[in-house]
């Protein structure tokens, strides 16, 4: 086979995933991307407005038709099945896998239905016989989550001698676009028996009725907003298991958001068990609709994988992996496995012949070359240790990423007092001087004279700070509930919750919410404004500016500090 002309059919080429999958190899020019489906002038559109280095062909292709006459006609040296809904397949839904292996066709599939991916396995002896690799679940479920386990079980110290839970969940973008055929294989089983493993027995649960709550927060990175997860019918319940068997546990979960029209979904779906509704898949063009046209909030995505078993020495060991992807670049993460598989061909690293679940095919690292390409960061995070400060447990391993002077000020252990020389500058306008005032910001000035006094008491760090005779207090502390994963700052009846960000040596503080009395208030109306602390010529800098919508700046302030007993050297050791 030549290499540098490899043909790679997509079918659903022109859908959701599959137009998603050739964007990813649109840059490859080794490759000629067919683009199959039911239309060809939908193939034809499809291909004239995407740029791309690779060679590209569209194509007719109907899947209850002859597929083998049609796979030797287009002469694929991959098939790459991007279709579905794989639940949903009549007939024979392996039509296309025994004509590939007739034809000694390498195959892919985007499967994300369980017992679509399990029953894979019966063309395993046919597949190495032939001599082709049959691919089933090549997406982030469970590929990813397979791959995620592995590193946290096995590559971070110390090693899990014992798995015996999984949980995970995808939280897709609002804007990430989610095709028909998705929002019926959801529909298929919302509210139906979903099987999995719960307690070390084959158990069911009930698709998009049982929900948990889980904060996606990469170590340094802007956390998603706690996210209602709801279960669903993936391959991980039962590639897992077959991959880990001694795992008591198995969970995934999806959380759309808003999570308004997510809390409809799981109201439809108890309909289901309770016999008002057959079904929800006749719901499928409303449901596709309403999270296409009906959507809000932020531009991002992410997904979690956490584990929990017990170390060599039967201490109990819990993990997780994080991940958020930015804008457009999520949507494009669950047709990566089938790129990197792709990629890894044109590099003479075929996959071994067989018919299985990709489980095995990928290793974390492979995601994480493509991941560099984009906006998408993950990490780990693991139990802080006992005593560890504040802003250490948030920050996971990007704290110790920060500069030395930054660290030392937040290595809080009992008091710590600071002091040096700041610049203050006050909003001009009536009520700004008025909001000012009433929460005791200092008056503008140059060369003001800075003292901090930090105290910890009782797991709360307390702030007094003080710019020349004027001083204001605020408390911080670990957020729970809305706050969950953020520094909760108090000052008398408001509360805030703030992102820790670790970004160009510099720690950017994020405000992500806020509530008065623990009543939680708009967000739009929330302070504002640029605030983060960074290191200049060995000196501990800060910056901060605090704005209202519609009011403008209340106060800025920006200077230095310095631990007292180092006052002299204005440096923060």
């Amino acid at each position: 086979m030549n290499e540098s002309n490899t043909r790679v059919l997509i079918l659903g080429g022109y859908g959701t995933f599959g137009g998603r999958l050739a964007q990813l190899l649109a840059d490859e020019p080794r490759l000629a991307l067919l683009i199959a489906g039911r239309a060809r002038d939908k193939a034809e559109a499809f291909c004239a407005q995407l740029r791309a280095a690779a060679r590209l062909e569209p194509l007719a292709f109907d899947r209850d038709g002859d597929v083998a006459a049609a796979l030797a006609a287009a002469r694929p040296d991959v098939v790459v099945d991007a279709s579905g809904p794989f639940q949903a397949y009549a007939g024979d839904p392996y039509r296309v896998v025994r004509a590939c292996v007739a034809l000694g066709i390498d195959y892919l599939d985007l499967a994300d239905g369980s017992g679509f991916v399990a029953g894979i396995a019966q063309f395993d002896a046919a597949a190495r016989a032939r001599g082709v690799a049959i691919l089933s679940g090549v997406s982030s479920f469970p590929v990813l989550t397979a791959a995620v386990v592995r590193r946290l079980s096995q590559g971070e110290s110390p090693e899990m001698a014992r798995l015996d839970s999984v949980t995970g969940g995808i939280a897709p973008s609002p804007y990430a676009g989610v095709g028909l055929n998705v929002i019926r294989a959801i529909a298929s089983y919302a509210g139906r028996p979903v099987r999995l493993r719960r307690d070390g027995r084959d158990a069911v649960g009930r698709g998009l009725i049982e929900t948990r709550r889980f904060t996606i927060a990469p170590p340094g990175c802007l956390p998603l907003r706690p996210t209602l997860f709801s279960l669903v019918d993936v391959p991980d319940l039962q590639a897992l298991p077959a991959l880990w068997p001694e795992l008591k546990s198995v969970w995934m979960g999806a959380g759309p958001v808003p999570e308004i029209l997510h809390r409809a979904l799981n109201v439809l779906a108890r309909l289901v068990p309770l016999k008002i509704l057959r079904s929800l898949v006749r719901f499928a063009p409303l449901m596709h609709a309403a999270i296409n046209v009906l959507r809000w909030g932020e531009h991002r995505g992410g997904m979690f994988v956490e584990v929990a078993g017990a170390g060599a020495d039967g201490r109990p060991l819990v993990r997780s992996w994080h991940m958020i992807a930015e804008g457009d670049d999520g949507p494009l993460i669950p047709s990566m496995a089938a790129e990197a598989i792709i990629r890894r061909r044109l590099e003479g690293r075929r996959p071994d012949a067989g018919a299985r679940a990709a489980v095995r095919d990928l290793e974390l690292g492979d995601y994480e070359a493509l991941f560099a390409r984009r906006k998408i960061f993950c990490g780990v995070r693991a139990p802080p240790a006992a005593g560890a400060p504040l802003y250490r447990r948030l920050l996971g391993d990007a704290y110790t990423q920060l500069p030395a002077p930054i660290q030392a000020l937040h290595a809080l252990t009992d008091t710590l007092v600071v002091e040096g020389v700041a610049t203050v500058a006050r909003g001009k306008s009536l009520l700004a001087r008025v909001v000012a005032r009433i929460a005791g910001f200092p008056p503008a000035g140059n060369d003001v004279p800075v003292r901090v006094e930090f105290t910890l008491r009782n797991g709360r760090e307390i702030w007094r700070r003080t710019f020349a005779d004027r001083s204001f207090t605020s408390t911080q502390e670990e957020g729970r509930g809305r706050f969950d994963r953020l520094v909760c700052e108090r000052f008398g009846p408001f509360a805030f919750g703030l992102a820790l960000v670790h970004a160009a040596d510099r720690l950017r503080v994020v405000v992500r919410g806020w509530s008065v009395f623990g009543i939680p208030l708009p967000r739009a109306l929330a302070p504002f404004g640029d605030a983060y602390e960074s290191v200049e010529d060995g000196r501990f800098r800060f910056h901060v500016e605090i704005s209202l919508p519609v009011i403008g700046l209340i106060v800025a302030y920006r200077g230095w500090l310095a631990a007292l007993r180092q006052a002299r050297d204005a440096a923060l050791q």
